[in-house]
């Protein structure tokens, strides 16, 4: 978590909303990205997005079983979706999202019976200091 942490401080530096994350597999970074909407005038282009990109691009192939995905912030629909396709192990998030967070606060997304993959959701690492990252942003924005 303190590498997706590092990648969430690299957002805020270019002030992108700063969410980080990192693609984990069999024991080491694979992948690393941050948030990247404003500057690639692109909505998907949020560091969960952009880590499993590259962590398929890495291993040549998308589906990515034996990763592990941290993330700063609990993943958006679009996100959580996208672990669910990418076929990840499991998610690790900091801090949830109280209006889009779909791996357990609004809705999970993750564990939905009805999908044919289910990934382990773990939350709450380095909770305070993912939050507080987001909070000086939206704080210095106002």
């Amino acid at each position: 978590m303190r590498a997706a942490l590092d990648e969430a401080r690299k957002a805020f530096d270019e002030d992108e909303v700063p969410i980080g994350a990192v693609v984990v597999c069999d024991g080491r970074i694979i992948a690393r990205a941050h948030n990247m909407r404003e500057q690639l005038h692109d909505p998907t282009a949020h560091a969960e997005i952009l880590a499993m990109r590259a962590a398929a691009a890495y291993l040549g192939g998308w589906r990515l079983h034996r990763c592990d995905l941290y993330v700063t912030i609990e993943p958006c629909p679009m996100c959580a979706g996208a672990a669910v396709q990418a076929r990840i192990n499991s998610v690790v998030f900091g801090a949830a999202d109280d209006k889009a967070g779909c791996c357990g606060t609004i809705y999970n997304l993750l564990n939905e019976s009805s999908f044919n993959h289910k990934v382990t959701v773990v939350s709450g690492v380095l909770e305070e200091d993912c939050r507080n990252l987001m909070s000086e942003f939206f704080r210095r924005k106002r």
